[in-house]
Protein backbone atom coordinates (compact mmCIF):
# COMPACT_ATOMS: atom_id res chain seq x y z
CA UNK A 1 0.00 0.00 0.00
CA UNK A 2 3.17 2.28 0.90
CA UNK A 3 4.52 1.64 -2.37
CA UNK A 4 0.81 2.31 -3.97
CA UNK A 5 0.90 5.54 -2.34
CA UNK A 6 4.43 6.63 -3.35
CA UNK A 7 3.88 6.05 -7.30
CA UNK A 8 1.15 8.16 -7.07
CA UNK A 9 2.32 11.03 -5.60
CA UNK A 10 5.77 10.40 -7.86
CA UNK A 11 2.97 10.37 -10.77
CA UNK A 12 1.29 13.17 -9.85
CA UNK A 13 4.74 15.38 -9.01
CA UNK A 14 6.19 14.22 -12.90
CA UNK A 15 2.50 15.90 -14.41
CA UNK A 16 3.04 18.84 -12.88
CA UNK A 17 6.76 19.41 -13.66
CA UNK A 18 6.26 18.37 -17.15
CA UNK A 19 3.85 21.30 -17.38
CA UNK A 20 5.94 23.61 -15.68
CA UNK A 21 8.55 22.47 -17.96
CA UNK A 22 6.66 23.34 -21.81
CA UNK A 23 4.99 26.17 -20.76
CA UNK A 24 7.67 27.73 -19.32
CA UNK A 25 10.58 26.94 -21.56
CA UNK A 26 8.05 27.72 -24.76
CA UNK A 27 7.48 31.07 -23.02
CA UNK A 28 11.09 30.84 -22.92
CA UNK A 29 11.53 30.32 -26.84
CA UNK A 30 9.22 32.87 -27.64
CA UNK A 31 10.47 35.46 -25.22
CA UNK A 32 13.95 35.42 -26.98
CA UNK A 33 12.69 34.96 -30.49
CA UNK A 34 10.43 37.44 -30.44
CA UNK A 35 10.72 39.81 -27.59
CA UNK A 36 14.39 40.61 -28.02
CA UNK A 37 15.10 42.46 -30.65
CA UNK A 38 18.39 40.78 -33.02
CA UNK A 39 18.26 38.15 -30.12
CA UNK A 40 18.73 35.25 -32.63
CA UNK A 41 22.00 37.05 -33.98
CA UNK A 42 23.98 36.74 -30.15
CA UNK A 43 25.30 33.57 -30.08
CA UNK A 44 24.64 33.47 -26.01
CA UNK A 45 20.62 33.69 -26.83
CA UNK A 46 20.56 31.18 -29.52
CA UNK A 47 22.32 28.57 -26.83
CA UNK A 48 19.79 29.56 -24.11
CA UNK A 49 16.62 28.59 -27.24
CA UNK A 50 18.89 25.05 -27.69
CA UNK A 51 18.59 24.81 -23.80
CA UNK A 52 15.00 25.81 -23.55
CA UNK A 53 13.83 23.74 -26.57
CA UNK A 54 15.88 20.35 -24.40
CA UNK A 55 14.02 21.66 -21.45
CA UNK A 56 10.48 21.99 -23.24
CA UNK A 57 11.43 18.40 -24.74
CA UNK A 58 12.13 17.05 -20.93
CA UNK A 59 8.14 18.17 -20.31
CA UNK A 60 6.48 16.80 -23.45
CA UNK A 61 8.74 13.41 -23.64
CA UNK A 62 11.01 12.61 -20.94
CA UNK A 63 8.43 12.60 -18.26
CA UNK A 64 5.31 11.27 -19.87
CA UNK A 65 8.23 8.03 -20.85
CA UNK A 66 9.70 7.96 -17.28
CA UNK A 67 6.38 7.62 -15.86
CA UNK A 68 5.38 5.15 -18.47
CA UNK A 69 8.92 3.05 -18.61
CA UNK A 70 8.69 2.10 -14.71
CA UNK A 71 7.66 -1.21 -15.46
CA UNK A 72 4.06 -0.52 -16.85
CA UNK A 73 4.48 -1.48 -20.02
CA UNK A 74 5.54 -4.67 -21.70
CA UNK A 75 7.32 -3.97 -25.25
CA UNK A 76 9.49 -5.80 -27.02
CA UNK A 77 13.62 -4.99 -26.07
CA UNK A 78 14.68 -2.98 -29.05
CA UNK A 79 11.46 -0.43 -28.53
CA UNK A 80 12.03 0.01 -24.81
CA UNK A 81 15.68 0.62 -25.19
CA UNK A 82 14.48 2.99 -28.22
CA UNK A 83 12.01 5.01 -25.74
CA UNK A 84 15.08 4.73 -22.55
CA UNK A 85 17.45 6.55 -24.78
CA UNK A 86 15.71 9.48 -25.40
CA UNK A 87 15.98 10.63 -21.82
CA UNK A 88 19.88 10.22 -22.42
CA UNK A 89 20.02 12.30 -25.90
CA UNK A 90 17.76 15.32 -24.12
CA UNK A 91 20.62 15.20 -20.97
CA UNK A 92 23.51 15.44 -23.84
CA UNK A 93 21.43 18.21 -25.41
CA UNK A 94 21.44 20.36 -21.98
CA UNK A 95 24.80 19.68 -20.88
CA UNK A 96 26.45 20.44 -24.26
CA UNK A 97 24.26 23.60 -24.64
CA UNK A 98 25.89 24.62 -20.86
CA UNK A 99 28.94 23.80 -22.58
CA UNK A 100 28.67 26.08 -25.45
CA UNK A 101 27.19 28.86 -23.51
CA UNK A 102 30.17 28.99 -21.48
CA UNK A 103 32.61 28.55 -24.24
CA UNK A 104 31.01 31.74 -25.97
CA UNK A 105 31.30 33.67 -22.55
CA UNK A 106 35.42 32.56 -21.99
CA UNK A 107 35.64 33.77 -25.63
CA UNK A 108 33.43 36.83 -25.68
CA UNK A 109 35.76 38.13 -22.19
CA UNK A 110 39.45 36.84 -23.81
CA UNK A 111 39.00 37.46 -27.28
CA UNK A 112 37.07 40.20 -27.76
CA UNK A 113 38.82 41.48 -31.37
CA UNK A 114 38.22 38.14 -33.11
CA UNK A 115 34.75 37.56 -31.44
CA UNK A 116 32.86 38.95 -33.97
CA UNK A 117 34.40 36.67 -36.31
CA UNK A 118 34.40 33.48 -34.72
CA UNK A 119 30.22 33.88 -33.65
CA UNK A 120 28.61 34.82 -37.35
CA UNK A 121 24.83 34.13 -36.90
CA UNK A 122 25.98 30.60 -39.36
CA UNK A 123 28.73 29.30 -37.12
CA UNK A 124 26.70 29.91 -34.23
CA UNK A 125 23.27 27.78 -35.68
CA UNK A 126 26.30 24.99 -36.97
CA UNK A 127 27.20 24.76 -33.66
CA UNK A 128 23.80 24.06 -32.09
CA UNK A 129 22.82 21.56 -34.55
CA UNK A 130 26.83 19.80 -33.81
CA UNK A 131 25.43 19.88 -30.51
CA UNK A 132 22.15 17.95 -31.03
CA UNK A 133 24.11 15.67 -33.78
CA UNK A 134 26.54 15.05 -30.72
CA UNK A 135 23.95 14.38 -27.83
CA UNK A 136 22.09 11.96 -30.98
CA UNK A 137 25.19 10.11 -31.35
CA UNK A 138 25.96 9.88 -27.50
CA UNK A 139 22.85 9.16 -26.18
CA UNK A 140 21.77 6.15 -28.44
CA UNK A 141 25.23 4.73 -28.19
CA UNK A 142 23.13 1.67 -26.40
CA UNK A 143 21.44 0.69 -29.51
CA UNK A 144 25.03 -0.03 -30.73
CA UNK A 145 25.80 -2.84 -27.81
CA UNK A 146 26.25 -1.65 -24.87
CA UNK A 147 22.73 -2.66 -23.14
CA UNK A 148 20.99 -5.34 -21.04
CA UNK A 149 19.87 -7.68 -23.79
CA UNK A 150 22.85 -10.53 -23.17
CA UNK A 151 21.64 -10.27 -19.64
CA UNK A 152 17.54 -10.51 -19.91
CA UNK A 153 15.78 -13.79 -20.65
CA UNK A 154 12.24 -12.80 -21.52
CA UNK A 155 9.30 -15.21 -19.51
CA UNK A 156 7.56 -17.70 -21.71
CA UNK A 157 3.81 -18.10 -21.67
CA UNK A 158 1.88 -21.17 -23.48
CA UNK A 159 -0.12 -20.90 -26.56
CA UNK A 160 -3.55 -22.17 -27.14
CA UNK A 161 -2.62 -25.64 -26.78
CA UNK A 162 -1.26 -25.47 -24.31
CA UNK A 163 1.76 -27.18 -25.81
CA UNK A 164 5.08 -25.09 -26.66
CA UNK A 165 6.25 -21.97 -24.35
CA UNK A 166 6.19 -18.59 -26.35
CA UNK A 167 8.08 -15.68 -25.43
CA UNK A 168 6.56 -12.82 -23.48
CA UNK A 169 7.57 -9.27 -23.40
CA UNK A 170 9.00 -8.38 -20.58
CA UNK A 171 7.79 -5.11 -18.44
CA UNK A 172 9.81 -2.15 -19.88
CA UNK A 173 11.93 -0.14 -17.27
CA UNK A 174 14.82 1.75 -17.71
CA UNK A 175 17.44 -0.15 -16.13
CA UNK A 176 16.30 -3.36 -17.47
CA UNK A 177 17.64 -2.00 -21.21
CA UNK A 178 20.36 0.12 -20.14
CA UNK A 179 23.39 -0.70 -18.36
CA UNK A 180 24.51 0.33 -15.07
CA UNK A 181 27.93 0.07 -16.29
CA UNK A 182 27.13 2.44 -19.41
CA UNK A 183 25.68 5.26 -17.13
CA UNK A 184 28.31 5.26 -14.54
CA UNK A 185 31.73 4.93 -16.81
CA UNK A 186 30.27 6.33 -19.98
CA UNK A 187 27.29 8.51 -19.73
CA UNK A 188 28.36 10.22 -15.91
CA UNK A 189 31.85 10.31 -16.25
CA UNK A 190 32.69 10.65 -19.90
CA UNK A 191 29.80 12.36 -20.72
CA UNK A 192 28.49 14.50 -17.75
CA UNK A 193 31.00 14.79 -15.02
CA UNK A 194 34.25 15.69 -17.74
CA UNK A 195 32.01 18.54 -19.52
CA UNK A 196 30.63 20.23 -16.04
CA UNK A 197 34.19 20.08 -14.84
CA UNK A 198 35.35 21.72 -18.30
CA UNK A 199 32.20 24.00 -17.62
CA UNK A 200 33.39 24.98 -13.96
CA UNK A 201 36.79 25.49 -14.99
CA UNK A 202 35.88 28.33 -17.44
CA UNK A 203 33.34 30.22 -15.05
CA UNK A 204 36.39 30.28 -12.64
CA UNK A 205 38.48 32.15 -15.34
CA UNK A 206 35.94 34.21 -16.68
CA UNK A 207 35.76 35.57 -12.90
CA UNK A 208 39.31 35.68 -11.94
CA UNK A 209 39.49 38.14 -15.29
CA UNK A 210 36.24 39.76 -14.62
CA UNK A 211 37.70 40.54 -10.95
CA UNK A 212 40.92 42.04 -11.90
CA UNK A 213 39.73 44.02 -15.28
CA UNK A 214 36.94 45.75 -12.70
CA UNK A 215 40.03 46.49 -10.52
CA UNK A 216 42.09 48.55 -13.07
CA UNK A 217 38.43 49.71 -15.50
CA UNK A 218 37.63 53.15 -16.10
CA UNK A 219 33.90 54.58 -15.05
CA UNK A 220 32.96 54.10 -18.51
CA UNK A 221 34.01 50.46 -19.00
CA UNK A 222 32.95 49.62 -15.54
CA UNK A 223 29.29 49.54 -16.36
CA UNK A 224 30.22 46.88 -18.88
CA UNK A 225 32.04 44.70 -16.83
CA UNK A 226 29.29 44.52 -14.17
CA UNK A 227 26.80 44.12 -16.92
CA UNK A 228 28.98 41.12 -18.07
CA UNK A 229 29.60 39.86 -14.29
CA UNK A 230 25.84 39.92 -14.19
CA UNK A 231 24.98 37.97 -17.23
CA UNK A 232 27.92 34.95 -16.24
CA UNK A 233 26.82 34.90 -12.54
CA UNK A 234 23.18 33.88 -13.70
CA UNK A 235 24.55 31.47 -16.56
CA UNK A 236 26.85 30.07 -13.90
CA UNK A 237 23.45 29.26 -11.96
CA UNK A 238 22.14 27.76 -14.17
CA UNK A 239 25.34 25.19 -14.70
CA UNK A 240 25.49 24.52 -10.61
CA UNK A 241 21.38 23.91 -10.95
CA UNK A 242 21.74 21.66 -13.72
CA UNK A 243 24.73 19.54 -11.62
CA UNK A 244 22.84 19.75 -8.20
CA UNK A 245 19.70 18.29 -9.79
CA UNK A 246 21.08 15.70 -11.50
CA UNK A 247 24.30 14.54 -9.23
CA UNK A 248 22.16 12.60 -6.56
CA UNK A 249 20.94 10.66 -9.52
CA UNK A 250 24.38 9.44 -10.64
CA UNK A 251 25.55 9.17 -7.68
CA UNK A 252 22.68 6.70 -7.01
CA UNK A 253 23.52 4.52 -10.17
CA UNK A 254 27.03 4.25 -8.49
CA UNK A 255 25.43 2.80 -5.45
CA UNK A 256 23.50 0.45 -7.90
CA UNK A 257 26.14 -0.60 -9.44
CA UNK A 258 29.17 -0.94 -6.42
CA UNK A 259 26.89 -2.01 -3.44
CA UNK A 260 23.92 -3.32 -5.31
CA UNK A 261 20.29 -2.96 -5.54
CA UNK A 262 19.40 -2.98 -1.77
CA UNK A 263 21.56 0.33 -1.43
CA UNK A 264 18.63 2.33 -2.52
CA UNK A 265 15.17 2.50 -2.16
CA UNK A 266 12.41 3.24 -4.70
CA UNK A 267 11.80 6.57 -2.66
CA UNK A 268 15.45 7.76 -3.18
CA UNK A 269 15.44 6.57 -6.76
CA UNK A 270 11.94 8.84 -7.10
CA UNK A 271 13.31 11.64 -5.68
CA UNK A 272 16.20 11.40 -7.69
CA UNK A 273 14.22 11.13 -10.95
CA UNK A 274 12.05 14.24 -9.77
CA UNK A 275 15.01 16.43 -9.19
CA UNK A 276 16.57 15.85 -12.32
CA UNK A 277 13.50 16.65 -14.33
CA UNK A 278 12.95 19.69 -12.03
CA UNK A 279 16.07 21.10 -13.37
CA UNK A 280 14.16 21.75 -16.58
CA UNK A 281 11.40 23.65 -14.77
CA UNK A 282 13.60 25.65 -13.04
CA UNK A 283 15.54 27.33 -15.58
CA UNK A 284 13.06 29.68 -16.90
CA UNK A 285 12.51 31.17 -13.31
CA UNK A 286 16.43 31.70 -13.20
CA UNK A 287 16.10 33.68 -16.42
CA UNK A 288 13.15 35.86 -15.64
CA UNK A 289 14.98 36.93 -12.25
CA UNK A 290 18.78 36.93 -13.33
CA UNK A 291 18.52 38.14 -16.98
CA UNK A 292 17.25 41.37 -17.66
CA UNK A 293 17.04 41.66 -21.43
CA UNK A 294 14.46 37.91 -21.02
CA UNK A 295 12.93 39.49 -18.22
CA UNK A 296 12.28 42.61 -20.17
CA UNK A 297 10.99 40.24 -22.74
CA UNK A 298 8.51 38.50 -20.10
CA UNK A 299 6.82 41.86 -18.99
CA UNK A 300 6.02 42.85 -22.76
CA UNK A 301 4.40 39.61 -23.60
CA UNK A 302 2.46 39.72 -20.29
CA UNK A 303 1.35 43.32 -20.92
CA UNK A 304 0.45 42.13 -24.44
CA UNK A 305 -1.94 39.13 -23.49
CA UNK A 306 -3.16 41.71 -20.86
CA UNK A 307 -4.45 43.73 -23.30
CA UNK A 308 -5.82 41.46 -25.68
CA UNK A 309 -8.02 39.45 -22.78
CA UNK A 310 -9.19 43.53 -21.44
CA UNK A 311 -9.91 44.21 -24.99
CA UNK A 312 -11.90 41.26 -25.53
CA UNK A 313 -13.62 41.62 -21.94
CA UNK A 314 -14.03 45.24 -22.98
CA UNK A 315 -15.74 44.23 -26.37
CA UNK A 316 -18.20 41.38 -24.48
CA UNK A 317 -19.34 44.46 -22.09
CA UNK A 318 -20.01 46.88 -25.11
CA UNK A 319 -22.11 43.87 -26.80
CA UNK A 320 -23.90 43.40 -24.05
CA UNK A 321 -24.73 47.16 -23.08
CA UNK A 322 -25.76 47.79 -26.24
CA UNK A 323 -28.29 44.71 -26.81
CA UNK A 324 -29.31 46.21 -23.16
CA UNK A 325 -29.97 49.21 -24.65
CA UNK A 326 -32.09 47.75 -27.26
CA UNK A 327 -34.46 45.95 -25.24
CA UNK A 328 -34.88 49.05 -23.27
CA UNK A 329 -35.33 51.18 -26.20
CA UNK A 330 -38.24 48.42 -27.76
CA UNK A 331 -39.99 47.91 -23.83
CA UNK A 332 -39.92 52.05 -23.76
CA UNK A 333 -41.79 52.14 -27.33
CA UNK A 334 -44.35 49.25 -26.08
CA UNK A 335 -45.63 51.29 -23.21
CA UNK A 336 -46.40 54.42 -24.63
CA UNK A 337 -47.91 53.00 -27.83
CA UNK A 338 -48.93 49.16 -27.96
CA UNK A 339 -49.87 49.41 -31.37
CA UNK A 340 -45.78 49.84 -32.31
CA UNK A 341 -45.61 46.20 -30.42
CA UNK A 342 -45.80 44.29 -33.75
CA UNK A 343 -43.94 46.61 -36.28
CA UNK A 344 -41.09 46.96 -34.17
CA UNK A 345 -40.94 42.85 -33.60
CA UNK A 346 -41.10 42.42 -37.13
CA UNK A 347 -39.03 45.65 -38.72
CA UNK A 348 -36.64 46.47 -35.48
CA UNK A 349 -34.88 49.83 -35.47
CA UNK A 350 -31.96 50.16 -37.77
CA UNK A 351 -29.63 53.24 -36.18
CA UNK A 352 -29.45 53.68 -32.67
Amino acid sequence: MMADWTWVVYTGLEVLIALVCCLGNALVVFAVCVGIKGALHEPTFCFVVSLAAADFLVGVAAVPLAVLLDGWVHLAPHLCLLLSCVVLVLTQASVLSLLAIAVDRHLRLQTPLSYQKLTRPSQTWLTVAICWSLSCILGLTPLFGWNNFSTMAPPCGKNESNELPVPVAPPCTFLSTISLPFMVYFNFLGCVLLPLLAMTLLYVRIFWSLQGRLRDSTPQARVSLLRERRLACSLALVLFLFAGCWMPLHVMNCLLLFWGPQTVTKGAMYTGILLSHANSAVNPVVYAYRIPKIQQAYANIWRRVLAVMSGRCGEQRGERAGSGSRIRWTESVESVNPAVEVSSRINPPQNL
